[in-house]
């Protein structure tokens, strides 16, 4: 299929033309008419698999139509909603990038910087607003927003809304826009609790899946390394060093935990660098910058950070804490090997965290490559025999209760 078989408007398709798109990706190919056709959808799609554009080119086109080249006063008509200000530039981006060569508008707003110059946007209207949860309900608590006139509402990366604890803004949110709205839901992963959210807010959704999340990419070359947990960052030094490894990414589970590999590493002169949620939006966008430039070697980063680092030719990652949820190994090590780039994931499997990779082991049905001949290895009998349960393995990260949504069994009146 090409873009040209999508019956996008020619500004549109210029656009797309321009950016040196032909082909739409799976994830593209199935979401764009569901949306087209104005039904709530399900998308479930890792990163680097297009699925801004998927959601993003028909808004564009939806909203083209209905806008045309009225000059009323611009009210906000599409929103997308994503956890991270660097997702919410990303995503900004490629909106302003497909709609240039129309008189749409769109406006990126998040937390930790000024709101003026926002506010002062807001006033004199936009047609699309893309924004991170805490600053959207500030702005609308000040009066600064009016959703009443919402056509389209977009959550994306759910799945880490809700491990960053915004599932009850989330909520908040939703109860702001008219009930006629469409809804599209993206995530990277789909556990329980992010299918059960999903029946909340969406009316009879259509579901589309691509590069499912127990596939890993060929072209990434895994191994994992048994290791005792005080080893860890010795292990990284050794390997760092002896393999003369740069431009990697390392995966941290805490904040706490990505600043205290960054100071083992730096006291041992290699360059590092942390990104996670408690530094500012100007020191997180110098480190990434520093990192793409590769003046930094080392980025050790937490998932939720991580959700906004795009980068196309990444050589190495390596999950310095294995995730308890499977799934997350996909999307981590999919950072590497992207296209048609080979790559190496490497993982480090303490005592504790063995129950871990046999989830992983479970789900991605890969003989992983076992690196034995090292000195950090656990001190007593072999991983099988000697693991040890973590007292929290909740792969959803805690127990949610099953609640459909009443509006969720209603036909709703469609803005198209």
């Amino acid at each position: 299929m090409l873009f040209e078989d999508l019956s996008l408007s020619k500004s549109i398709q210029k656009a797309v033309f321009e950016e040196g798109y032909l082909n739409p990706t799976p994830i593209q190919e199935q979401a764009i008419p569901i949306v087209l056709a104005g039904r709530d959808l399900i998308g479930c799609a890792q990163t680097g698999t297009g699925k801004t554009a998927a959601f993003a080119i028909p808004i564009i086109h939806q909203l083209h139509r209905i806008v045309g080249s009225s000059k009323k006063a611009k009210q906000i008509r599409a929103l997308i909603v994503t956890p991270t200000r660097e997702l919410a530039v990303q995503i900004g981006q490629s909106f302003d990038t497909y709609a240039k060569y129309t008189n749409l508008t769109q406006l990126t707003i998040f937390g930790g910087v000024s709101q003026n110059p926002q506010v002062d946007t807001l006033k004199k209207g936009v047609d699309i607003l893309v924004a991170t949860p805490g600053r959207l309900l500030d702005l609308q608590k000040q009066g600064f927003l009016d959703l009443d006139h919402l056509h389209v509402l977009v959550l994306d990366e759910a799945d880490q809304m809700l491990d960053m604890g915004f599932v009850n803004d989330v909520k908040k949110i939703v109860k702001l826009t008219p009930k006629n709205r469409q809804t599209l839901f993206f995530s990277a992963t789909m556990p329980i609790a992010i299918r059960e959210l999903a029946e909340m807010f969406l009316t009879d959704p259509e579901t589309v899946t691509v590069s499912p999340v127990s596939s890993t990419a060929e072209n990434v070359e895994q191994r994992v390394y048994f290791v005792d947990k005080t080893e860890k960052r010795n292990l990284l030094y050794h390997l760092i060093k002896t393999e003369g490894l740069s431009n990697v990414l390392v995966f941290a589970r805490t904040k706490h935990g990505a600043d205290n590999v960054v100071k083992a590493l730096r006291k041992k002169d290699i360059p590092a660098e942390a990104i996670h949620g408690d530094k500012s939006q100007n020191a997180r966008q110098r480190v990434l910058d520093a990192f793409k430039n590769k003046e930094v070697g080392v980025l050790v980063a937490t998932d939720i950070a991580a959700r906004g680092i795009d980068i196309d030719q990444l050589p190495f990652v390596i999950n310095f804490d294995l995730p308890n949820i499977p799934e997350t190994y996909v999307h981590r090590i999919g950072r590497t090997g992207r296209a048609g780039n080979g790559g190496i994931a490497i993982s480090f499997c303490g005592k504790d965290e063995h129950p871990y990779w046999k989830d992983i082991q479970k789900l991605i049905k890969v003989d992983v490559k076992t690196i034995s001949d090292h000195q950090y290895q656990w001190h007593a009998g072999s991983p099988e025999a000697t693991a040890e349960k973590p007292k929290n393995s909740n792969r959803s990260g805690g127990a949610h209760k099953s609640r459909k949504s009443n509006a969720s069994k209603q036909n709703k009146k469609r803005w198209y």
